[in-house]
């Protein structure tokens, strides 16, 4: 990816939304002042160019790297689990993270005129707690165990039975939870209009619903290598298919 580095900070933030996740993490002001070049807002905070766009670039590939097109109906189950982990678990953490201040600032300015910016914040709030424990389970409990029984299938590793009984019962219970999760990005949805912005809104406005927009997506994808794949796949191990 090439970036022009006379383009206004609010031009690469409305073109790519992956950097304003950057622009925050160098403290880059991309809304109020987001009428500067990235040159002339590099040369204003004193940072290093060259650090920046690398940093940018990297966001930029990250973002790419969670429309992996590899085909998990056949990789092994544990690449599929590292994937999962190391792409989507870890962006919807970094997410989390990024949006409750940025709700904040928006509230804080826009909540008067649109109070349903409120209701969303809290449907978010609610959201990220339960994912934040429902990954927690997943990495702690039921993908080491789906690792394990695929490596006990191949001879390398003997497995002892779970203390859950069939991996049937944690599939179902994060089955369960995975549908909670689509309720609240359904109810967000539905009170933003379908992330559509007023007319007039700020960058920063306009920045929380396409992010919003975009981690409803990867939340979809997310969803459908576990639901879709990793967990028949990981059932169908332990029938012996």
């Amino acid at each position: 990816m090439t970036i022009a580095i006379d383009k206004t900070v609010r031009e690469l933030a409305l073109e790519n939304p992956a950097s304003t996740r950057v622009f925050e993490s160098f403290g880059i002001d991309y809304c109020c002042g987001g009428s500067r070049s990235l040159s002339e807002a590099c040369l204003s905070a004193d940072l290093s160019i060259d650090e920046v766009l690398e940093s940018l670039a990297k966001a930029d590939e990250a973002d790419l790297a969670r429309h992996d097109q590899r085909d998990w109906q056949t990789e092994p189950l544990a690449a599929l689990i590292e994937h999962i982990q190391s792409t989507h678990h870890k962006y919807t953490r970094q997410e989390i993270a990024r949006l409750g201040p940025l709700f904040e600032k928006v509230c804080s300015v826009h909540s008067s005129n649109h109070p349903e910016l409120l209701g969303i914040r809290d449907v978010f709030r609610n959201l990220a707690q339960e994912l934040s424990a429902h990954m927690m389970k997943e990495e702690m409990v039921l993908f080491p165990y789906i690792a394990r029984m695929e490596a006990a299938v191949t001879g390398q590793e003997t497995i002892a039975r779970a203390p859950f009984g069939s991996v049937r019962n944690p599939v179902s219970m994060m089955e369960h939870e995975h549908d909670s999760a689509g309720n609240a990005l359904r109810a967000m949805r539905d009170q933003s209009s379908g992330y559509s912005a007023p007319a007039g809104a700020c960058v920063s406005y306009q920045t929380l619903y396409g992010a919003l927009a975009t981690f409803e997506a990867d939340l979809h994808q997310h969803i459908h290598l576990e639901n879709n794949i990793l967990f028949p796949r990981a059932v169908a191990v332990e029938n012996g298919r």
